[in-house]
């Protein structure tokens, strides 16, 4: 075993323990709660490492990088079936790019990118570059700051909607990230209170994408069932290859 995968297996075991504990704490069942890993500025050759560690699900950021790794983790393990996850922001003009090698989007904001997004997946579908709906999670501003990104919470109902009337897109629930200077506790049951209103209209949207490395134990006391973890699986961004 290569030095990296052995830093990679005793970091993965450690957060799964993390986890499980969280989950036992609250009665929950680690089972329901997705490890959703953020490889972010890290190489190819890790998300394959992670790969053979048994992670099938990634995140990423930048709609360019994102592209590139995702072609890069198919040629490395051809046999292994990923599902590549937008979680940063995301512009419009990126739409068509990202139909092409996500399975999820968890970013969605607004009605003009919700619309672009069924667009490209509609584009995507005729030129035979996938042969499925998008998955999305439309992405909750907790305190409405504009500059930290998500959808408002009084604008939710419309963009909601909308959403499920495009027929290209697959409403699978909601995201959020704590705001800076609220305690994740608070930020968290604020959202799953949020997703427990949303869900008398959309029962189907029972996915919950909250906590990080720092705070995934509120988020899964919270109700989260998928969360997104970078640092505490690959390690420090400044470390990171290039």
């Amino acid at each position: 075993m290569s030095d990296r995968l052995a830093d990679l297996a005793d970091s993965l075991r450690a957060v799964r323990e993390r986890i499980s504990a969280a989950c036992a704490a609250h009665d929950r069942d680690p089972a329901h709660v997705r490890l959703l890993a953020v490889t972010k500025t890290f190489p190819a050759s890790d998300a394959a490492l992670l790969t053979d560690l048994g992670l099938t699900e990634f995140g990423e950021n930048r709609e360019q990088e994102a592209s590139a790794k995702a072609g890069e983790v198919a040629s490395l393990r051809p046999d292994v079936a990923v599902r590549w996850h937008m979680v940063g922001h995301l512009q419009r003009n990126k739409a068509r790019s990202v139909a092409r090698w996500a399975a999820e989007v968890q970013s969605v904001d607004s009605a003009r990118l919700a619309d672009a997004l069924a667009k490209a997946t509609r584009a995507a579908r005729d030129a035979g570059e996938r042969d499925t709906p998008l998955d999305v999670l439309v992405q909750v501003s907790i305190d409405g700051d504009p500059a930290r990104g998500g959808c408002p919470i009084p604008e939710l109902p419309a963009l909601l909607d909308g959403v499920t009337r495009t027929g290209e897109l697959r409403l699978r629930g909601l995201m959020t990230v704590a705001p800076l200077g609220m305690e994740p506790d608070a930020a968290f049951d604020a959202f799953h209170q949020v997703a427990q209103r949303i869900r008398v209209e959309h029962p189907n949207a029972v996915e919950l994408s909250c906590g990080m490395s720092n705070d995934l134990e509120s988020a899964i006391a919270h109700g989260s069932t998928c969360v997104r973890v970078g640092t505490a699986l690959l390690g420090g961004r400044g470390l990171a290859s290039p």
